[in-house]
């Protein structure tokens, strides 16, 4: 039997790094806060709200892809992992392209 690897779960919900009240998208589950590019590590798989750390995801390289847009790659702050998600369209744009190059990433 095929396990889901994908639940919608568009909730919206208030950034526990920067403080913004992130709205629902309405077509998909939205991730990560689209002021800062911060998440949490509460997901197994997309949506299912599984993953018992809930440590802050920090946005560390976003890649540009010519079919999805642009691919963010966040680590969690407490236990190391890695995530890859896509960006969205209301996700803070200089930002994004600011950190397509590592180099020139301010210190947070």
């Amino acid at each position: 039997m095929d396990t889901k690897r994908f639940t919608k779960n568009d909730a919206g919900f208030v950034c526990a790094h920067c403080g913004y009240a992130a709205s629902p998208l309405g077509y998909t589950s939205r991730n990560h806060c689209p002021r800062c590019l911060y998440s949490l590590h509460v997901d197994e798989h997309p949506g299912d709200r599984a993953c018992a750390c809930g440590g802050q995801m920090r946005p560390e390289v976003v890649v540009p892809d010519a079919r999805k847009g642009f691919i963010i790659t966040h680590r969690c702050l407490s236990c190391g992992a890695r995530k890859r998600n896509r960006a969205q369209q209301d996700d803070d744009r200089a930002l994004l392209i600011r950190l397509t190059n590592p180099y020139n990433q301010e210190q947070e």
